[in-house]
């Protein structure tokens, strides 16, 4: 019995990977986690919002939330963009690399944006809104 090299198909299977039903399993994927993300920032910005300018960092965060939640819209649609070209046309993998660069390097600042939402105490502010009486 002679051993498996990597990459090739396992012995119940005769076709290679789909690439083109991989990237769009992985952009499937990647747009259910970027929006868990805006939900999480939606329900931020409201209690912000409820809280009025009288919290502290009112404005930082209800900006940094804003370019947040606005720059994951735009992701969103380009992730839509991307699931809707096949990668097997040779002719659209530069493009498809091109779109595929510009989601990640956005999803790098969401993060970023994100980690500064979190310094300035978006969450405290959440739990001091849910102990005040209604």
């Amino acid at each position: 019995m002679e051993s498996q090299r990597p990459g090739s198909p396992s012995p119940g299977r005769s076709q290679p990977i789909n690439l083109n039903r991989y990237a769009t399993k992985k952009s499937l994927a990647e747009s259910l986690l970027d929006m868990a993300l805006f939900m999480s920032n939606t329900a931020q910005l409201k209690v912000v919002l409820d809280q009025g300018p009288s919290s502290h960092h009112y404005s930082a965060l209800v900006t940094l939330l804003s370019i947040s939640l606005l720059l994951q819209a735009v992701i969103g649609i380009l992730l839509v963009v991307m699931a809707g070209l096949n990668l097997n046309v040779v002719e659209r993998q530069w493009r498809l690399n091109q779109l595929n660069n510009a989601a990640t390097a956005l999803i790098f600042i969401i993060v970023i944006i994100n980690i500064l939402i979190t310094a300035f105490g978006a969450q405290n502010t959440g739990l001091q809104a849910a102990r005040t009486p209604l």
